[in-house]
C-alpha cells in the first residue's frame, strides 16, 4: 500500500513539474512580444505603500542616450557576451573577499532582466540558480534589442518608479524620447540602488557618477556594436 502511494506521489510530482516547466517556458516566448503584466519587485513595491508608476514603451521610443547610458553604467560588454560577463563576474569576487561590508555586483543586463521579470530581489544560491536558467532562456530565444529594452521598462529607476519612461516623466516631466544625454546620464547613475541614490533631489553621488557615465557613454558611441544595438 506505502509503495502505492509513493508511485502516486511521484507521478503526480512530475505532471506538477513537467506542468510548471511548460507554463514558464510559453511565458518566456510570449515575452518576446508582449510586455510583463507585473513582475514581483513591482508587486511588493506596490504592497509596500510606494506605488507603482510606470509606462512600457517601444524600443523606438527610447531614444539612444537612455540606451547607452544604461550600457555605460551597468553593461559595457552587453552586446558582445552571451549573458554573463565572466571577466566582471571574477572581479566582484576578489573585490568582494577584500571589502565585505561593501559588496559589489558583477550582474549583466540579462542577469537583471531575467531577476527583475522572472524572479525576486535578494540573494541566496536558489534564487542565483534560477537567475542562471533564466538568463540563458532569455539570451537563447529573445534578441539583444528586447532584452536591453525589456531591461529599460522593468528596472526600478526610484522608490515606486519602474522604466525609463516612468523615470523621465517624474524627474523631468518628458518623455524618454526626449532625454538628453545628461539626464539619462544621472537616471543610469542611480541604478546601483535608486531608492538610496536620489535624482531628485540630485544626490551627491548620482551628480559625480553621472558625469563619469558621460564620458563612457561617449566612448561608447563609437563602438560600430553599441550603436547598432541602440539604433
Amino acid at each position: 500500500m506505502k509503495q502505492q502511494k509513493g508511485k502516486r506521489w511521484w507521478r503526480i510530482t512530475k505532471k506538477v513539474f513537467l506542468w510548471m516547466f511548460m507554463l514558464q517556458f510559453f511565458y518566456i516566448i510570449m515575452l518576446r512580444w508582449v510586455n510583463p503584466p507585473i513582475t514581483i519587485t513591482q508587486l511588493v513595491s506596490f504592497v509596500r505603500g510606494n506605488g507603482l508608476k510606470r509606462d512600457y514603451v517601444s524600443f523606438a521610443e527610447m531614444n539612444s542616450s537612455a540606451k547607452l547610458a544604461v550600457l555605460a553604467g551597468e553593461d559595457q560588454q552587453f552586446p558582445d557576451h552571451n549573458g554573463f560577463d565572466i571577466k566582471e563576474i571574477k572581479l566582484a569576487l576578489k573585490y568582494n573577499k577584500k571589502h565585505p561590508n561593501k559588496i559589489r555586483g558583477g550582474s549583466t543586463i540579462s542577469q537583471q532582466v531575467a531577476k527583475n521579470i522572472f524572479l525576486w530581489q535578494g540573494g541566496g544560491y536558489f534564487r542565483k540558480g534560477l537567475e542562471v536558467y533564466f538568463t540563458f532562456m532569455n539570451e537563447t530565444f529573445w534578441s539583444k534589442k528586447r532584452i536591453l529594452q525589456m531591461y529599460l521598462n522593468v528596472a526600478e529607476m526610484g522608490k515606486g518608479i519602474f522604466g525609463i519612461e516612468a523615470a523621465a516623466q517624474n524627474y523631468f516631466d518628458k518623455n524618454a524620447s526626449k532625454l538628453t544625454r545628461g539626464e539619462a546620464a544621472q537616471i543610469a547613475a542611480a541604478l546601483p540602488n535608486p531608492v538610496r541614490f536620489t535624482i531628485k533631489p540630485l544626490s551627491k553621488y548620482v551628480a559625480a557618477r553621472a558625469q563619469h557615465l558621460l564620458e563612457q557613454i561617449n566612448n561608447l558611441d563609437g563602438d560600430k556594436d553599441v550603436v547598432e544595438l541602440c539604433k
